[in-house]
């Protein structure tokens, strides 16, 4: 990369357009930029730096700093151009930072967006081509070109002297930092984040695993309660080495204590069963002694009972006697009674019957009334021929009737069967038409149903068309919208990062001691340390605004991949409507009006070509119909003739029934009402002949009953049948007595028998028994057999808990094997990694030693450099070397040829420490050079540090800078040292005034001079 020209505008300090030609400079190969402090030397730089990646090195992109010259008049815009080549492209590159200008109306001021200009010079036509506009474009190609991020463009090709300074006295740690930024070890660092959550994550799955296993040996000690082994718990925590093999050991002690508490309750529990049998049957003997004393002392008391009862037991006895002798009177009693109710029935029956009679019937006997009865029923004989003719003059009249509605029937059929087959022929014809019409439309159907899918296709697709050009437009806007909101963030995010750095030195200030050199000039003396202003903005707002720019970003790439969708959407529709490649695009209300009419004209052949099954049926309907019809014509007639002769006989027949009941109604309207009267009064004079009949009967039965009475209460020992009725007893009384006599004589017997017992009388002549002892005894040995017997089972229950919980210890313990072999295997790579590691002697992490790698590839490249501007007496070599109870790696020593001593960096003198901080920037150029993929930097600039330098270290370096021109290179100091405007022909003097800085190209003896 080569530097040609550069134009600054209002940038900084320059008020005015002022103009670098770096062909110039570079001629010579060392030229210097010099003037005094605050000209605005570090600004020539910055602009370099800003018109490549948009923003200025290091701290001095301070959020709240502005890149505008206050010096600049209003209505010039800020602008730095570069022109450059990068490999074999010519390019120029012109940006403007986000700024304020005036209003184009009104007055105050309004913000105007950064802007950037990508050309390309082309050799063929002499002309500058315009590339890209847009700032992320540019940044990407510029990055992409150079190989470098910004912050490895100002380490290689600014070279900050400080920085250097700093890095030869920093420690391993801030020496790591920064050559992690050049050379982008971030996948080893991850290499290393990775082994370490992978040894997080199995650890905690050993440590889960062991947290189970010390679970089950809390459960275990549980379940152990009472024996010595739980006593003494399982000490550990999960992750210790030996904890499976300590839970192992104690479950098998814990087994083997809780088999021998087993066996010691079997044998109590055995004992105790014996103890609980004697007292059982010791219970069981008193419990019988005080048993047959007590039936003994009950036996005496109810003795006594029996004797106070035996008056009231022969009264009842007798009672019973007398209620024997009357159930031998008892029959004549109930013959009697049913005889009287009887004879009682009978009379009312009578008298209920001779009430309907006539009176001169009501004395009547039951002889006179059978004959008057017979006399009836044969003059009701008499009446059935006429009763009979009567039935059949009523049957025939109905016939009649029935025919008459029968003919009138046949008539009104007869009538409508002509005039339907009159109009046969005419419907026949127009149903058979229709068949016909619905099959032709069935075929028009389906041709239109052939032609309206693909229409109804094309208005789907135009309406979607439609559609979609709208939303093409739409996201046309949104993507303009995105664009305009994107870059907008990304000039914001640069103008807060470009106030950022332009106020850093404020913070940089607040770092300076007095007598420390300075990081940015390296002078020891502080006179004017920068203050903070008002608009400082901090970091966290530049990330805030770094995070809207990324976001806008993605907006905008969202509305790209949108727009690209529709419009492909929309290509894709727009072929669908056409019919051919030569043909008109219809619109939709033309599709739409020819798929309507398609629709309309298939709906009505469709719903024509449905009538055909309907058409058909209702012709075979009809055919059917034509059929029946003629077949009831036929047999109407045949029916109005055989009706005809019918009527004519039942007429014939009426007349000869009229004169036959004439002669049997006689004074009556009818035979049969006639009848109906003879068969009441039968009636009547039957029902009062039985009655009374009946109620002789009951009379001579009574009188009988009363004499067998009178005769069995006197066999029986009673004076008269009332004494007998009295002593008569129910079922229900006899029970009763009977129940409390023989109640009497059992409990009499049962008495005497238990007085009889031998083993009753014995047991009342001993000593009162104590079952009340003897319970207790017993209770005492149910309670020692109940608690060996929960013994046995908590034992029983205590072994097999721990076999169970012994056999999960184990599994978990066979599971957890794996596991902790792949736990020791990523633990022990994650240290190694880590640096913690034993097998890591010198402690040194991943990353470093890769960066240890690199550092040794910049000692050597530096070295070469540093021998001769130290005339041969300095080395730097890179050490891995711990320091105290800190990692190695990043050490970085050197080696004074003098003393043969090999000695820390940050012992060399202020005058050392610049040549050999030059000497490493030098070699870590070329090294990130290399590592960046090898794109030739022409152009270098050095910025202070040589006023610590004799003036014969002053010309061995100013040697080694001029040498860099073997490799057809340019290199610019930034100085404001006296000494080497004398030995450097070739300047570029920064000029400040009132007005605003400018720059001046001297050259030769005019720049000696000066």
């Amino acid at each position: 990369m080569r530097l040609h020209r550069l134009e600054i505008t209002a940038f900084g300090p320059f008020g005015t357009t002022q103009k670098v030609d770096f062909d110039a400079l570079s001629s010579a190969g060392l030229f210097l930029l010099h003037g005094p402090t605050g000209a605005g030397k570090t600004s020539v730089l910055d602009a370099v730096c800003f018109a490549l990646y948009g923003s200025v090195p290091g701290v001095r992109q301070n959020p709240g700093t502005s890149l505008r010259s206050d010096h600049a008049p209003v209505g010039t815009y800020t602008e730095v151009l570069l022109e450059l080549t990068v490999g074999d492209r010519r390019l120029e590159i012109t940006r403007r930072p986000a700024q304020q200008r005036p209003k184009k109306r009104g007055g105050g001021f309004t913000t105007e967006k950064a802007q950037t200009w990508l050309r390309q010079y082309d050799p063929a036509t002499g002309e500058w081509a315009g590339l890209s506009r847009s700032h992320q474009e540019i940044g990407e190609e510029i990055t992409q070109l150079v190989g470098m991020s910004r912050e490895q463009f100002c380490q290689v090709v600014l070279l900050p002297q400080g920085d250097f300074a700093r890095f030869l006295r920093a420690d391993a740690e801030a020496r790591g930092k920064l050559l992690g930024r050049l050379f982008d070890t971030r996948r080893f660092a991850a290499v290393e984040e990775r082994l370490a959550e992978l040894r997080r994550a199995a650890q905690q799955q050993v440590e889960d695993g062991d947290a189970r296993l010390l679970t089950l040996a809390h459960r275990m000690t549980q379940a152990a309660g009472g024996l010595d082994a739980a006593r003494i718990p399982v000490e550990g925590r999960p992750g210790d080495p030996g904890l499976a093999e300590s839970v192992l050991t104690w479950a098998a002690v814990a087994r083997t204590e809780a088999r021998e508490a087993l066996d010691i309750a079997g044998v109590r529990l055995t004992a105790a069963e014996a103890g609980q049998a004697s007292a059982r049957a010791a219970l069981d003997a008193e419990n019988d002694l005080a048993a047959r004393q007590a039936r003994h002392a009950d036996a005496l008391r109810r003795r006594e009972r029996l004797t106070e009862q035996a008056p009231e037991r022969d009264r009842l006895q007798d009672t019973l006697d007398r209620g024997l002798k009357a159930d031998r009177v008892a029959p004549a009693l109930g013959l009697r009674r049913d005889a009287e109710r009887e004879h009682a029935t009978a009379q009312s029956a009578r008298e209920r019957a001779l009430a309907q009679l006539p009176p001169d019937l009501a004395d009547h006997g039951a002889e006179q009334l059978s004959a008057r009865e017979h006399r009836l029923r044969e003059e009701l004989g008499g009446l059935e021929a006429a009763r009979r003719a009567e039935r059949r003059a009523a049957a025939v009249a109905e016939e009649r009737a029935v025919l008459a509605r029968e003919a009138r029937a046949d008539e009104d059929a007869l009538r409508d069967a002509v005039d339907w087959l009159a109009g046969w022929e005419p419907r026949r014809t127009a149903l058979t038409e229709r068949v016909e019409a619905a099959r032709d439309a069935a075929a028009r159907a389906e041709h239109l149903a052939g032609r309206l899918d693909p229409a109804r296709r094309r208005l789907a697709a135009a309406r979607r068309r439609d559609a979609l050009a709208e939303g093409t437009r739409v996201a046309e806007a949104r993507l303009t919208e995105a664009r305009e909101r994107r870059n907008a963030a990304h000039e914001t995010w640069l103008d807060v990062k470009s106030r950022r750095l332009e106020g850093i030195a404020a913070e940089l200030a607040v770092t300076l001691t007095p007598g420390d050199p300075c990081q940015v000039c390296g002078s020891t003396a502080h006179p004017a340390p920068a203050r903070t202003t008002a608009d400082h903005v901090d970091r966290a707002t530049e990330d805030a605004a770094y995070a809207a720019y990324t976001r806008a970003e993605e907006t905008r790439t969202g509305a790209e991949r949108e727009l690209a969708v529709t419009r492909e959407s929309w290509s894709a529709a727009r072929a669908e409507v056409q019919a051919g490649p030569e043909s008109p695009e219809p619109t939709v209300a033309e599709l739409a009006d020819e798929a309507d009419e398609l629709a309309r004209l298939h709906a009505e052949a469709h719903a024509l070509a449905g009538q055909t099954h309907g058409a058909r049926e209702a012709l075979a309907r009809a055919e059917r119909e034509h059929e029946e019809r003629v077949g009831a014509q036929r047999e109407a007639e045949r029916r109005v003739a055989a009706r005809t002769s019918r009527r004519e006989a039942l007429e014939r027949e009426q007349s000869a029934l009229d004169e036959e009941l004439a002669r049997g109604r006689g004074v009556f309207a009818s035979v049969a009402e006639q009848a109906a009267l003879l068969e009441r009064r039968i009636a009547l004079l039957a029902h009062a002949a039985g009655a009374v009949h009946t109620a002789e009967l009951a009379s001579q039965r009574l009188k009988e009953s009363d004499d067998r009475l009178a005769d069995a209460a006197y066999r029986a020992g009673f004076a008269t049948p009332a004494e007998a009725s009295g002593a008569l007893l129910d079922e229900r009384e006899r029970r009763d007595l009977q129940q409390r006599v023989d109640a009497w004589q059992a409990e009499a017997a049962a008495v005497a028998d238990r007085l009889a017992e031998p083993g009753t009388a014995e047991a009342a002549a001993l000593p009162p028994a104590d079952p009340a002892g003897a319970a207790a005894a017993h209770t005492a040995a149910e309670r020692a057999l109940r608690e060996a017997d929960s013994a046995l089972s908590a034992a029983r229950e205590r072994a097999t808990g721990l076999a169970g919980l012994s056999r999960q210890a184990a599994t978990e313990v066979r599971r957890l094997g794996p596991l902790r072999e792949g736990y020791d295997r990523v633990a022990r790579l994650a240290a190694l990694t880590a640096g913690t590691s034993a097998e890591n002697e010198r402690r040194m992490r991943l990353e470093s030693y890769v960066l240890a790698a690199r550092l040794e590839q910049v000692a050597a490249a530096a070295s070469a450099r540093l021998q001769r501007m130290s005339s041969g007496r300095y080395t730097l070599v890179h050490s891995d070397a711990r320091s105290g109870g800190k990692r190695s790696g990043l050490g970085l020593h050197v080696v004074d040829a003098w003393t043969g001593n090999e000695r820390d960096t940050a012992t060399l003198s202020g005058g050392e420490t610049f040549f050999a901080s030059l000497a490493l920037a030098l070699g870590l150029a070329d090294v990130v050079t290399d590592e960046a993929g090898g794109v030739r930097l022409d152009t270098l600039f050095i910025d202070e540090g040589f006023g610590s330098l004799d003036e014969q270290t002053l010309d061995e370096v100013l040697d080694v800078l001029d040498s860099l021109r073997e490799r057809d290179r340019s290199v610019g100091i930034v100085s404001h040292v006296g000494d080497l405007r004398r030995r450097i022909p070739t300047q570029l003097e920064v000029v400040k005034a009132r007005q605003g800085s400018a720059v001046r190209l001297r050259t030769g003896a005019d720049a000696l001079s000066g």
